[in-house]
């Protein structure tokens, strides 16, 4: 089953990231976990959706009859429902909050359900009355202008140290973000669910006060 065949709305409510970091080491793929210092703005919020990148770059003017912010409002009116903006600064030592309130408001217009950058955000109070899960490398009020600027869009970025492709499955909570790539999407969802059954079952059997290596060679889930 592919991923854009599940329910994601359904998935964020039952899967969280540990479980598919979990999956994803022993699919192999053990740096799919973004960096820790990329957190989310609202600890109660998760997020699932279909990445969609925009690389950054340094830049240090404006030029005459430049638009600094052409190719990120190109994204931005080109996301589509279920989709997660994913913006890779290279980390928030780049010095710039390319994500706020407006893009946030313009985002959820256009039915996108989460933005993820290892750059830093601003217009944080406005964002969290909006509800939308924002996951960021830190907050800070710079904007863009004539310090950085989107250079491409829906291209291979690194994203707090984890490689990122658009269509991507992005997943988010408190525990941090893990990204599914696209072509294994499916079978890592499905091994995922099924992890997540065996753990409750592992829940129920230690609440009944079974010890945890009986637990665990009953389920091998830890």
């Amino acid at each position: 089953m592919s991923a854009t065949q599940f329910d994601l709305e359904a998935l964020k409510d039952v899967l969280y990231s540990a479980v598919l970091s979990d999956v994803l080491d022993d699919f192999g793929l053990t740096r799919q976990a973004l960096r820790p210092f990329v957190r989310p703005l609202d600890d109660s919020l998760k997020m699932i959706g279909f990445a969609r990148t925009g690389l950054f770059a340094n830049t240090y003017e404006v030029r005459d009859g430049e638009n600094p912010y052409e190719i990120e409002i190109a994204l931005i009116d080109d996301l589509k429902p279920n989709d997660v903006a994913v913006l890779g600064c290279d980390g928030p030592t780049m010095r710039i909050a390319p994500w706020g309130e407006l893009l946030t408001t313009a985002s959820r217009k256009r039915g996108a359900v989460g933005c993820v950058t290892d750059g830093l955000v601003r217009d944080v109070r406005h964002i969290r009355d909006l509800g939308f899960p924002v996951f960021h490398g830190g907050i800070g009020p710079l904007d863009t202008r004539g310090r950085g600027r989107m250079i491409a869009r829906d291209v291979t970025i690194e994203c707090g140290g984890v490689t990122v492709r658009s269509g991507d499955i992005v997943f988010g909570d408190v525990d941090g973000v893990v990204v599914i790539p696209q072509d294994i999407a499916g079978k890592v969802i499905d091994a995922a669910l099924k992890k997540v059954t065996s753990e409750n079952k592992t829940r129920e059997e230690l609440e009944n006060g079974l010890l945890l290596g009986e637990v665990y060679a009953k389920y091998g889930v830890l």
